[in-house]
C-alpha cells in the first residue's frame, strides 16, 4: 500500500520508531538513521539487539551516521533528497543544531512531510523538559485513572509512547494524501501530552459535563467490568457493558437471583454507584468454583468474559493461533526471531512479511549507494 514511499526514521526508543514501523508494515521503505552507538534501546541487551529494539523497528533498514559532524550531516542531506517523510522525536531545537531547522527543510525539500514528535510541544513552560511515558501519563491524567491511590504502584505497558506513535502515523498518512493533491509537504508537530489527553476523551467529557473528576474506578464502574479470582486461583474478567441481557445472563450463570432483587443493584445506574459492593458480592461467589467451570456457565448465557492471560498464554490461545498473529524470521545470530503481523488484512490477505529489525548499520553501504547513484548521474 505504501510501496514507493521512503521514510527517514531519526527517532529513538518508541514514539518515532513505532510510527515508522507501522508504515514499514504497510510497505514503505523505512531507513532508520542511527548514531554510531545506535538507538538507546539497543543497549538494553549486551549484543545490541534487545527485545525492545526488535519490537519497535520491524521492517526497517539501518544506516549509521554521526550527525554531529559535517560528513554525517551531508549524508543526511542526500538521504532527505530521496525521502518522502522525515520522522524524529528530538527535543525542540536539536535539528536546528544539526543544521536542519524547519525553515531549511521546507525550503530545500518542499515535498517532504516532516513529523516532529516532542514531549510537551515546541514551546511553552515545559517544552525543554525530558519526557518519557510515565511523565506524559502523569501530566495527561491517565496515571491517575490507573493507580490505586492507597497503594500507588506503576504497572502495565507503555501507553503515552504507543498512543503518540499511532497518532503520528495517522497524521503522516493524512499529509501524504494531501501532498498527492497539492504537491507540497507539511510539518507536523505532535506531542505526547496532547496525544495522551486525546486518547481518553470520555474522562474529560465527564469532568466538563458533570463536574465530577474521574478516578481509577470510574470507567470500570460505568462499564461494569470485574476481574475475579476463582477457586483454583485463576483470574477471570467479566465485562457487562450496558445491555441488560448481560446482567440477567450473569445472574443465571452464577445462580444468584437474589442479586437481581437487591435494591443496591437494580436498575443499572445503582450497580454503577454501588460498584464496590457488587464486586465484593461477585468475588465471594466466583471463589467457589474453578475458572474453567465459570467460563462454561458464562458462555452458555452469552455473558462477555475472558481469562486473564499472561503474554506466554496469549501465544498459545486458540483464537490467536487461528488468526496467525505472530510471524518469524531467521535471527541474525541463529534460531528464530518472532514478530507480530500488521493487525490488518487487505482484500482478505495480510501484507507481506517484510524485514526483521536491522542490526546497527546493517544497510549503511546499501542505502548510501542508492542515494549516491542519482547524484553521480546528475553530475553532482
Amino acid at each position: 500500500m505504501l510501496e514507493g514511499i521512503r521514510i527517514l526514521d531519526l527517532g529513538t526508543m518508541i514514539t518515532g520508531p513505532l510510527a515508522a514501523s507501522l508504515m514499514a508494515m504497510m510497505g514503505a521503505d523505512v531507513v532508520k538513521v542511527e548514531p554510531p552507538d545506535g538507538d538507546p534501546f539497543r543497549s538494553f541487551s549486551a549484543n545490541g539487539y534487545s527485545p525492545q529494539f526488535v519490537a519497535y523497528n520491524q521492517g526497517k533498514r539501518s544506516v549509521a551516521l554521526d550527525l554531529r559532524c559535517a560528513a554525517g550531516q551531508a549524508r543526511l542531506g542526500r538521504l532527505l533528497e530521496t525521502a518522502d517523510v522525515l520522522i524524529e522525536n528530538y527535543r525542540p531545537g536539536t535539528l536546528d543544531r544539526l543544521g536542519f531547522p524547519a525553515s531549511v527543510l521546507a525550503e530545500r525539500f518542499p515535498r517532504l512531510v516532516h513529523c516532529s514528535i516532542t514531549g510537551f510541544g515546541t514551546d511553552g513552560p515545559y517544552a525543554a523538559r525530558p519526557a518519557y511515558d510515565g511523565v506524559a501519563q502523569s501530566y495527561a491524567g491517565t496515571m491517575s485513572l490507573a493507580l490505586d491511590p492507597e497503594a500507588p504502584r506503576v504497572g502495565g505497558p507503555t501507553l503515552s509512547d504507543n498512543v503518540t506513535g499511532y497518532t503520528a502515523a495517522v497524521a503522516v498518512l493524512a499529509a501524504l494524501l494531501e501532498r498527492d493533491r497539492t504537491g507540497r509537504g507539511r510539518r507536523l508537530d505532535i506531542n505526547m501530552l496532547e496525544a495522551t489527553i486525546a486518547f481518553i476523551p470520555d474522562a474529560y467529557a465527564t469532568q466538563a459535563m458533570t463536574g465530577q473528576v474521574p478516578h481509577s474506578l470510574s470507567r470500570v464502574a460505568a462499564s461494569q467490568t470485574f476481574v475475579l479470582r476463582c477457586a483454583d486461583g485463576e483470574l477471570l474478567t467479566i465485562h457487562l457493558s450496558a445491555p441488560e441481557k448481560f446482567w440477567t445472563g450473569l445472574l443465571a450463570a452464577i445462580g444468584a437471583p437474589e442479586l437481581g432483587r437487591d435494591p443496591r443493584f437494580t436498575p443499572r445506574r445503582r450497580r454503577v454507584t454501588n460498584y464496590v459492593e457488587l464486586r465484593t458480592a461477585l468475588e465471594g461467589l466466583f471463589a467457589t468454583r474453578p475458572r474453567a467451570e465459570w467460563m462454561l456457565r458464562l458462555a452458555e448465557q452469552d455473558v462477555p468474559h475472558a481469562p486473564v492471560l499472561d503474554v506466554e498464554a496469549v501465544t498459545q490461545d486458540a483464537q490467536v493461533q487461528h488468526l496467525g498473529v505472530f510471524c518469524a524470521w531467521p535471527a541474525p545470530s541463529g534460531g528464530e526471531l518472532r514478530g507480530i503481523h500488521p493487525p490488518v488484512r487487505i482484500d482478505g490477505a495480510r501484507p507481506g512479511l517484510g524485514r526483521r529489525a536491522p542490526l546497527l548499520g546493517e544497510h549503511t553501504e546499501e542505502v548510501l549507494a542508492e542515494v549516491d547513484r542519482p547524484a553521480m548521474a546528475a553530475g553532482r
